[in-house]
């Protein structure tokens, strides 16, 4: 078998020309008169893993559903590629089958009556690849999800992670330009979830395909990722890479659901230098540096990540008093109560405060951001 056949140890160019850019204009959908996507409009370059994540109900599936033509959207274009796969308006509609794409379910869709090898072969047998050719690549994406030496097992004898990797082998045995994620992780273990996904992002960079990925599980989003697109009643709230959504969101929903973050209400005071000062009720006040046009007496809101919190002893901060404790291994996490506020911190996992202990909280102004919703 070829390297070029399954993508391996191709240089960039070679990787690019064997991916598909995705993009998404105007998209609408609505079920009944529920509307699941607003005018959506996003990118996926070639090469490129794109994750779709949001809270239930956001539109993420939905949307990946359209790319796959398994939903007719109300209206909008899809491209994959150069080629148009939809285009409402023109009429233009290519049924899943015919779109060169390869798709992961979150339920595996691994048959029970079909060896590992006949699952994984299915693909190729319905495209009418010679015989000889279909033996070799099934063997090659086998090895590359590590299941070379199970050909012969069948489902009902796998483990969950080793159906979730025939699915992904019978996505890549094809050799699609495009590849949907839908929530695949989410019926694993937590120390299985954080596994594959190492091993997702290490073969998605390995063999260069164009992926799209949806899970609801924010953490997932940032380590799988090369952009993450944020999703809220079939809305965009914010695209970017990890770092950029999670260090600079662009508004309090985003900071909110991208990790834990502490939103607090605060008026702007004073604006100069490149910094801005804000009072937080309670008789707190913060310095943030933000060159972003400010005026006195805009109310604004003050996000500060857990991390982004030191917890000392009663004296230098803002003091305050811990209502909860709990240990989770590498840190222990706390609610402190400062004024009228509850603030989580995440302190070393060595520390030992007690409910009721005074102590004081100071914020790495540096780290928190200032959201204008």
């Amino acid at each position: 078998m070829s390297a070029a056949q399954i993508g391996l140890s191709m240089d960039a160019a070679a990787k690019a020309s064997h991916s598909a850019s995705v993009r998404i204009e105007h998209l609408n959908k609505s079920f009944g008169a529920v509307p699941a996507l607003k005018d959506l409009s996003l990118n996926a370059a070639s090469t490129e893993m794109l994750v779709l994540v949001g809270p239930s109900g956001c539109g993420k599936t939905t949307c990946l559903r359209c790319i796959a033509g398994l939903e007719r959207p109300s209206a909008g274009r899809i491209l994959i590629g150069q080629r148009t796969v939809t285009a409402i308006a023109d009429g233009v509609f290519v049924p899943p089958e015919k779109r060169q794409i390869g798709m992961v379910f979150q339920s595996y869709a691994v048959w029970p009556h079909m060896t590992v090898f006949e699952n994984v072969a299915y693909p190729l047998r319905a495209m009418g690849t010679p015989r000889s050719t279909i033996k070799p690549r099934v063997e090659e994406a086998l090895r590359l999800v590590q299941l070379g030496h199970l050909p012969e097992r069948y489902s009902s004898q796998l483990s969950g992670g080793q159906q979730q990797r025939v699915a992904l082998a019978r996505s890549l045995v094809a050799e699609p330009a495009l590849i949907l994620f839908d929530e695949p992780l989410s019926n694993l273990d937590a120390n299985l979830r954080t596994q594959m996904r190492i091993e997702i992002k290490e073969l998605q960079k390995k063999l260069g395909f164009t992926g799209v990925y949806v899970t609801h599980d924010q953490e997932e989003a940032l380590a799988i990722g090369d952009r993450v697109a944020i999703m809220d009643h079939g809305l965009l709230r914010q695209v970017g890479t990890p770092r950029e959504v999670y260090d600079h969101p662009a508004n309090s929903f985003v900071a909110g659901f991208m990790g834990s973050t502490n939103l607090l209400h605060a008026q702007v005071s004073n604006c100069s230098g490149g910094a801005v000062t804000v009072e937080i009720p309670g008789g707190f006040s913060l310095r943030i540096e933000d060159t972003r046009a400010f005026t006195t007496g805009d109310k604004v809101i003050v996000s500060a990540r857990p991390e982004c919190l030191s917890l000392l002893s009663a004296g230098d901060g803002w003091p305050g008093v811990i209502t909860f404790a709990t240990f989770v291994g590498d840190v222990t996490i706390y609610r402190v109560r400062i004024g009228g506020h509850l603030l989580e911190v995440r302190a070393p996992a060595n520390t030992s405060y007690e409910p009721g202990a005074a102590v004081s909280v100071k914020p790495d102004a540096q780290r928190c951001r200032l959201l204008r919703d």
